[in-house]
């Protein structure tokens, strides 16, 4: 994917990010399902489905799971980009505004040497 230089940086798209999103708009489906007895105490979306309170409760409940479980992985996905993302939003900060850069912070051995002397 290419890169603007006039945006920050942006996670990319990968497949398993696809997937998770179409695993949450699969129980956010569920959600509207099951929310839909409730609404109409009859089946409103799905001629057959949920025909009880019960098989409400278990759509509504299990499209919150799933939901959560979806979100949880997209998050830990974009997690993985972070040291990419942060190199790539450095190299914008510098090129946009390097009056905003902050100076390195020194590493381990910059220090043991800056002690030593």
């Amino acid at each position: 994917m290419s890169w603007n230089a006039n945006r920050p940086p942006r996670p990319e798209l990968t497949g398993r990010i696809a997937l998770y999103a179409l695993a949450d708009v699969f129980g956010l489906s569920c959600v509207a399902i099951g929310a839909s007895w409730f609404v109409a105490s009859k089946p409103a979306i799905l001629a057959n489905f949920p025909n009880s309170a019960a098989e409400a409760v278990a759509c509504t409940a299990g499209g919150v799971a799933v939901m959560i479980w979806a979100v949880a992985r997209i998050l830990r996905e974009i997690a993985k980009q972070g040291p990419q993302l942060q190199a790539k939003y450095d190299a914008f900060m510098a090129a946009r505004h390097p009056e905003k850069m902050q100076p390195a912070a020194p590493t381990d051995s910059e220090q043991a040497d800056s002690t030593n002397r």
